[in-house]
């Protein structure tokens, strides 16, 4: 842990942190004339909210692919024929289920080894399972899964322990059946269970339900056992709700008396990663206001000190000083110093008066001393249309998180992260069996003698997630030690990478084997 960090994590209450210099800042090219055409997130009422994006690699070349939400457009899935320093995709096979699609996220649901995508709809949502060639068939009859019919806005996975399927939760959003809504009209949310030999039971319905936007499973207390993080709009809950833990496998809502504190924000996303060393992931909410970032610690979360610069509760540029609405977030680092930045969406849910209508990204580049600075402008990221879900992703495979943006009402947007940026290197834990990305661990990455530590989840965001590689910036360090501590609490011993590396670490007993990345 560096000190600067762990001092982070203790002065909750200090006025102000030290400055230091800033680090450099990459550089993004608009890349996206090289998709086949534009691709737009649109739609009424019902799709001002979700919007999100599902990277994966599809077909099992080693580059990532991606399918964008298109609410009243059809989703649509882009196949990556880039190579180091030159972006090229092509239209994917149609989806199925691709109307009406709020989100996506991918994940391998029935364990045999390829990956599916959970789409969460306005209507009935769908399990599609991949056939390893980026062909998806819509499997959630044969699975046995219930859709539903409802506005589904939020999904995350875990794997249970025992389990050889994963759980799944469906966040929902208003109740559209509602005649009194839409205020104070949220609806329940749903937690699918396997059923034994494979496929879904009936799901329990999560009540009460405050319109959830995004959801993330987390072992958040390193206790064993991920619990359900919901986060929850205002706007329409207005009173009486907050934001909500869902204790496992009880599937009991903590309250009072479990030491949860009461929250109460216009919830829209979910990010997490440990930034202070100890181990327990920190956690940015994003909102209609400010931008949350909560510090772990061994009483629970706190506050994270405003000086730390990542409210973002206003636009950073312009004379719009009304709120900043946000959506999207996600850690990862863009400069490979070491230390993970920040990406949030922003853009007004319409035309809401209350909030800035002009309200630029933001990508808030980390400093040593833990502390954050603004960056969209320098970095050639500072469009200001209403964008929603995102991800930050090496597309070439050059070793620089690239940058996708979904936006309503307008093109989605493409980045190439053109630098400068230090040394990096890229790994994906694997293991036998169902579980075979091994979602649930724990993956602690050793700099110098700097440890942080990285959880395999799957959810949170905006409306979607990656499954891929973990990218590790090193600066300029020649490579670094890896541990992971899998699903059950086994952890392997330290192994080392090179940087450049880009490799799959595979778990064998007490050791990590390393295997050649797909390409």
């Amino acid at each position: 842990m560096r000190p600067a960090a762990l001092a982070l994590a203790l002065a909750f209450l200090v006025a102000a942190l030290p400055a230091h210099a800033e680090p450099a800042v990459p550089r993004f090219e608009d890349a996206s004339a090289s998709l086949p055409a534009p691709h737009v997130y649109d739609g009424g009422w019902e799709h001002f909210v979700g919007g999100g994006v599902a990277v994966f690699d599809c077909d099992g070349d080693g580059r990532l692919d991606f399918a964008a939400a298109g609410g009243a457009n059809p989703a649509r899935l882009y196949r990556n024929r880039s190579t180091p320093g030159r972006f090229a995709f092509e239209a994917g096979p149609p989806l199925p289920a691709a109307g009406s699609v709020t989100g996506l996220w991918p994940l391998n649901i029935d364990g045999d080894g390829h990956t599916d995508l959970a789409v969460t709809r306005v209507g009935p949502n769908a399990l599609l399972k991949g056939a390893g060639d980026c062909t998806f068939t819509d499997a959630s009859d044969a699975w046995n899964f219930t859709r539903g019919d409802a506005w589904s806005t939020a999904f995350s996975a875990t794997v249970e322990p025992g389990a050889t399927w994963p759980t799944l939760a469906i966040g929902n959003y208003v109740d559209r059946a509602d005649p009194d809504g839409p205020f104070e009209a949220c609806d329940a949310n749903a937690l699918h269970r396997p059923a034994p030999g494979g496929g879904y039971g009936p799901p329990t319905r999560l009540e009460p339900g405050f319109c959830a936007l995004s959801i993330l499973f987390s072992d958040y207390s390193r206790r064993g056992r991920a619990d359900l993080r919901l986060s929850n709009d205002r706007h329409y809950y207005v009173r009486g709700g907050q934001e909500q833990m869902l204790r496992m496998p009880e599937a009991r809502f903590l309250g009072p008396d479990d030491g949860w504190k009461p929250l109460h924000i216009w919830g829209m996303g979910i990010a997490s990663r440990d930034l202070t060393g100890d181990g327990l992931p920190e956690v940015v909410l994003t909102s209609m206001g400010d931008q949350l970032m909560m510090i772990a610690g061994p009483d629970g979360y706190k506050l994270a000190p405003y000086a730390i610069g990542t409210f973002a509760q206003r636009p950073w540029f312009g004379d719009d000083g009304r709120p900043s609405t946000g959506w999207h977030a996600e850690f990862g680092d863009v400069d490979n110093d070491g230390l993970a930045d920040l990406f949030i969406a922003k853009g007004n849910v319409d035309q809401m008066p209350t909030n800035a209508m002009t309200d630029p990204n933001n990508l808030l580049i980390q400093r040593e001393d833990g502390t954050f600075f603004e960056a969209a402008d320098r970095a050639g990221i500072a469009t200001t249309a209403r964008s929603r879900g995102a991800a930050l992703a090496d597309f070439d495979n050059d070793g620089a998180l690239d940058l996708v943006v979904v936006n309503r009402r307008a093109p989605l947007e493409l980045y190439r992260n053109a630098g400068p940026v230090g040394a990096s290197l890229a790994f994906t834990p694997r293991q036998a069996g169902p579980n075979g990305h091994a979602i649930g661990a724990f993956v602690e990455v050793r700099i110098g003698g700097r440890i942080e530590t990285t959880e395999l989840t799957v959810g949170g965001g905006h409306g979607g997630g990656k499954l891929g590689p973990l990218h590790v910036g090193l600066g300029t360090a020649e490579g670094a030690d890896i541990r992971i501590t899998w699903p059950g609490g086994e952890t392997s011993t330290w192994f080392p990478l090179e940087a450049g590396t880009n490799t799959q670490l595979w778990r064998d007993g007490a050791t990590l084997r390393p295997e050649p990345a797909q390409n």
